[in-house]
């Protein structure tokens, strides 16, 4: 961390591990938050002065070992596959660093009870990017079930749909498990929808009863193990009931997350392809509210960083991310950054939902 001439903490330095789509994403918002983006690690060495200068990073490293080791770097960013998640971390934790690491925070739930446990003991900042929590109308959401103004939840249902796995030949690594981990589509985007929904409105997921299904047994040369659907039945630790549809073969969806929670006054519904707007439903009518900075409450509020009618987004969410994660180190707490144990609630959650889906059974949500 850079200091100014009185000591006072003024410039991050950032190192991403993995220069792919997910890379890209985070050097923006390294970018927006005026943190500095000191070097780049990838998979493959001959690639990282590629990836350095693709990302605007000022040194490639050949590999992630010597950017976790560098003096140079504060935060380490992991967008690696998710079978190294965990050994990154780790690394990094050791080295000092404070960590960002996408989701899933690790492909078991004993690593990922080791990489949390870690982080606690370091004393680091240690954040997942459940970003979608970033979304100002999310954020009114939120405030607007804590006061009240929905009542008792009845029921919570909604979807997290794609399609770029849709066909036969569309492959990624994420569709192997021994790269992706056991859980593909539920713990790559449904773990998104758990954690908005207990967000959102405080309560628990308890219980599941799920199904998968592989659409696709083999993409071009690779034998697919893990799920294209999962179709899943929960119930809170409030006793309320919901269900969720998680896909990525959905013809036309692109990100579409859709979460609806119905209460004893009102129901709230986000539709993440539409982020400007939350829809507000009561018996004697309904209305959509704006992503309006003069309208929204102080929770809200400071997350609309344009004014109305100036359209917030995805990338957006990451760059609130990475500024709140930025101010947590600094010395702060900001409301609703997702820590390291939000990243082992996905896990858990995600492990219940394979047992599930295996037992053809109910299974409750470890601890």
């Amino acid at each position: 961390m850079t200091t100014d001439n009185a000591g006072t903490p003024s410039r991050l330095r950032h190192g991403i591990v993995g220069a792919g789509f997910m890379g890209q994403v985070h050097a923006r918002a390294v970018a927006a938050a005026g943190g500095e983006l000191t070097g780049v690690a990838t998979g493959r060495p001959e690639q990282a002065g590629e990836a350095a200068r693709a990302l605007g990073a000022r040194t490639p490293f050949a590999d992630w070992t010597e950017l976790v080791a560098s003096g140079e770097v504060d935060v380490v960013h992991v967008c690696a596959p998710n079978a190294v998640h965990a050994d990154i971390t780790l690394a990094a934790l050791a080295a000092g660093k404070h960590v960002i690491c996408e989701k899933p925070l690790a492909v078991s739930v004993e690593q990922a009870v080791k990489v949390t446990e870690a982080a606690q003991d370091s004393g680091r900042i240690a954040v997942v990017p459940f970003v979608y929590r970033f979304h100002p109308m999310i954020r009114q959401a939120r405030a607007q079930i804590a006061a009240g103004e929905v009542g008792r939840l009845n029921v919570v249902h909604g979807s997290y749909l794609q399609d770029w796995l849709l066909g036969a030949g569309d492959t990624d690594w994420r569709v192997s498990s021994a790269t992706g981990g056991p859980s593909r589509a539920f713990a790559d985007i449904g773990s998104h929808w758990c954690d908005l929904l207990e967000f959102v409105t405080g309560s628990r997921i308890q219980a599941v009863s799920a199904r998968l299904a592989t659409v696709n047994d083999s993409r071009g040369a690779t034998a697919v193990d893990t799920e294209d659907v999962a179709v899943v039945q929960f119930e809170t630790d409030a006793g309320v009931l919901g269900s969720t549809v998680i896909s990525q073969v959905s013809a036309g969806r692109k990100n579409r997350l859709w979460i609806e929670i119905s209460g004893e006054k009102a129901t709230l519904a986000f539709d993440q392809e539409n982020p400007e707007l939350l829809w507000e439903g009561r018996r004697e009518g309904s209305r959509l509210r704006v992503r309006d900075p003069q309208t929204l409450s102080p929770e809200a509020a400071p997350y609309a960083v344009l004014p109305a009618g100036h359209a917030q987004g995805y990338q957006d969410c990451f760059n609130a991310l990475v500024r709140d994660t930025t101010s947590a180190v600094c010395g702060q707490d900001p409301a609703g950054l997702p820590r390291f144990g939000d990243g082992l609630r996905a896990v858990r959650i995600a492990d219940a939902v394979l047992t599930s889906a295996r037992e053809r059974s109910w299974v409750t949500v470890g601890n």
